[in-house]
């Protein structure tokens, strides 16, 4: 699959949204709402569920499912207030050593005056600053697209993870050649320049797990196993510890080898 099939395959659809994986991987989920400041963003679903035996936090930026529920969600593409909700959602899970898993589908954050207006930049920017030292696990999970600071808000984490068929970039191909050569017949070379796909990140060292999509009930069992063996497995580190590891993660980014 090449990139620009990818990014297809990340944009399908049919491709289960936030509120399926919620359903499917935890149990006895409790929706929490709002950001305590302007509102509630229907675009992220947060809140405290069961994954096995063990409490966590899950967040998952929601596309929704036909015309009514995507104006409701706004397409995926989250306000400040989302991400503050989500902030505040990781906060509470800190304060009682709850695990948080970031379920990640975005082509990006909204970008209307609105959201603009009530502080859109800075909200991300906490949110990257407040997840470098959450004292507690997190891991991102890529379940479609991921799309410039709207998904990496939600995607400093101790592992990120992603699905074959999803895709994760600082801009869209259509936006990227858009830019850098003003020509829309460019969308399949900047795709392959941005090296965007699963498979590329994990080489580049970007993402930790690319998980395989056989059917999407194979893919959730797969998923659930591996969430609750990597969760036990980074609750046992002291929090210096995982917070020196999340550090380091991001610091070799980029390095010379």
């Amino acid at each position: 699959m090449n990139a620009m099939d990818a990014v297809r395959a990340a944009r399908a659809p049919g491709r289960p949204t936030g509120d399926a994986y919620i359903a499917n991987l935890f149990t006895d989920f409790i929706e929490l709402h709002g950001d305590r400041r302007f509102g509630d963003d229907g675009a992220v679903v947060g809140g405290i569920a069961w994954l096995g035996e063990m409490p966590v936090t899950v967040i998952a930026l929601e596309k929704g499912n036909d015309t009514k529920e995507r104006i409701v969600r706004n397409f995926g593409s989250a306000h400040p207030e989302g991400y503050r909700k989500a902030l505040r959602l990781m906060k509470q899970a800190e304060k009682f050593r709850r695990p948080v898993v970031c379920i990640v589908d975005t082509a990006g954050a909204f970008c209307g005056i609105g959201a603009e207006q009530r502080g859109q930049g800075q909200a991300i920017a906490e949110n990257l600053m407040e997840m470098m030292t959450l004292k507690t696990p997190v891991i991102s999970l890529f379940t479609g697209e991921g799309g410039s600071g709207g998904a990496l808000a939600l995607a400093v984490a101790d592992e990120v993870w992603m699905l074959a068929n999803t895709v994760y970039s600082v801009i869209s191909p259509e936006g990227c050649a858009s830019i850098l050569w003003k020509d829309a017949g460019k969308t399949r070379e900047a795709a392959d320049s941005l090296k965007l796909t699963a498979q590329d990140l994990l080489g580049m060292g970007v993402v930790e797990r690319v998980v395989p999509e056989e059917s999407f009930t194979q893919t959730f069992g797969l998923l659930r196993e591996q969430l609750k063996e990597k969760l036990t497995s980074l609750k046992r580190i002291p929090v210096e510890e995982l917070l020196m590891n999340r550090y380091q993660r991001f610091r070799r980014m980029g390095a010379e080898a």
